[in-house]
């Protein structure tokens, strides 16, 4: 009997210390899931595997367990806003008498490993992952191999957690602070150079976004309306917004990235208002509404950690802002689907540290300038 622990105690582990160190699986904690390990990764075909040491020994309990897994990768899905899932389940201790051929199906593949050699064998485990034989074989037996897979396990988790305290760990926002202190700055410049905030002729001298004007060469409108404000109101509003949200994505992207991002939210924020509009407009919300699309695609890519809050928080809010801009007059709403596009695609331009890659860098820059060239020729060129 013990003999036939240590070996299924070997083979979890083996598995375990494979998915996380060479495949960049995480752990997934969920209560009440005894004599198993659930493993994600969302960037894999295989987003979740499953480890599964408890025995089970007919079609009845094997028909239950597949029940019972097909309900918690429902709530994974919700989640992480995952239209599929594939879950591959190893199961180490499966009873003879149950027949796992005519329960696999193309999301949800079950294999039965009584010795790692089985994995060799299996044709959908070897197409997807063709170095887990090679890197599930170690000379190492008993306490000496749970003592180096543990150690390898905890500095890829360490690894991990340095990572995520790099990408998550809260910094002073110092760029944020200075777009809220810049646009407190010009909104009293309107007053001491101007007739104030709520002059149409002061705004436009300041650099307010005016189609005729903008056609006629002064390109620099479409940055500079992002700094002016009409009233007070509009002012704290936006600021407080751009405090609540730049604060957080300057964390995520850090000062550099986040610029570039606001700016060309900014940017791809008036050129729609260009195309769609042809008052006067300022305002920083193009901008801020670039910063929740930036916060979007950060959010979906780090979903594992945010699919709750992006559920309960930017998604509404950005529904609610839309359908706000859509309902009230004097809301320049193609200005906030500009920029809430503007800040996806600049995202993807700039990439997350740790998650994209050159190649997807070089991609989304691509993208986001075809975007800006179609944009500054339908609104200006034409």
């Amino acid at each position: 009997m013990n003999s036939l622990v240590t070996n299924i105690d070997e083979n979890v582990m083996k598995l375990l210390h494979y998915f996380i160190t060479v495949k960049g699986y995480n752990p997934i904690v969920l209560h009440g899931a005894e004599n198993e390990i659930w493993l994600e990764n969302m960037d894999s075909d295989y987003r979740i595997v499953r480890i599964v040491s408890n025995y089970i020994h007919n079609d009845e309990q094997f028909k239950f367990d597949l029940f019972r897994t097909k309900q918690i990768v429902k709530k994974i899905k919700k989640q992480t806003f995952s239209l599929n899932m594939n879950t591959l389940s190893f199961f180490i201790n499966l009873g003879d008498n149950v027949n796992i051929e005519k329960f696999n199906n193309s999301n949800n593949i079950v294999v039965s490993v009584k010795d790692m050699n089985d994995l060799k064998s299996n044709s959908i485990v070897m197409k997807s992952f063709p170095d887990i034989a090679n890197g599930t074989d170690f000379k190492e037996t008993g306490i000496e191999l749970f003592m180096k897979l543990t150690e390898d396990i905890n500095k890829k988790n360490e690894k991990d957690n340095s990572i995520a305290a790099d990408i998550f760990k809260r910094k002073v926002p110092y760029i944020t602070l200075g777009i809220i202190l810049i646009n407190f700055i010009i909104f009293l410049l309107t007053y001491l150079f101007g007739n104030g905030s709520r002059d149409i002729i002061t705004l436009v001298n300041f650099g307010a976004l005016y189609k005729p004007l903008v056609l006629d060469g002064e390109y620099y409108r479409l940055i500079t309306c992002a700094f002016l404000h009409i009233g007070v109101w509009h002012l704290l509003v936006n600021s407080y917004s751009l405090y609540i949200i730049g604060s957080q994505l300057e964390t995520f992207l850090g000062r550099i990235k986040f610029s570039f991002v606001y700016l060309i939210s900014a940017l791809s924020g008036s050129l729609m208002s260009i195309i769609f509009g042809s008052s006067v407009s300022v305002g920083a919300s193009g901008a801020i509404f670039g910063l929740l699309g930036s916060l979007l695609y950060f959010g979906y890519n780090y979903r594992v950690f945010l699919g709750n809050v992006m559920k309960s928080q930017i998604i509404p809010l950005i529904i609610l802002n839309l359908g706000l801009g859509f309902m009230f007059s004097g809301i320049d709403n193609a200005a906030h689907i500009g920029g809430l596009i503007g800040g996806v695609l600049s995202t993807m331009a700039v990439g997350l540290k740790h998650k994209t890659s050159t190649f997807e860098k070089v991609n989304g820059f691509i993208v986001l300038v075809i975007y800006i060239l179609f944009l500054g020729y339908v609104g200006i060129f034409r």
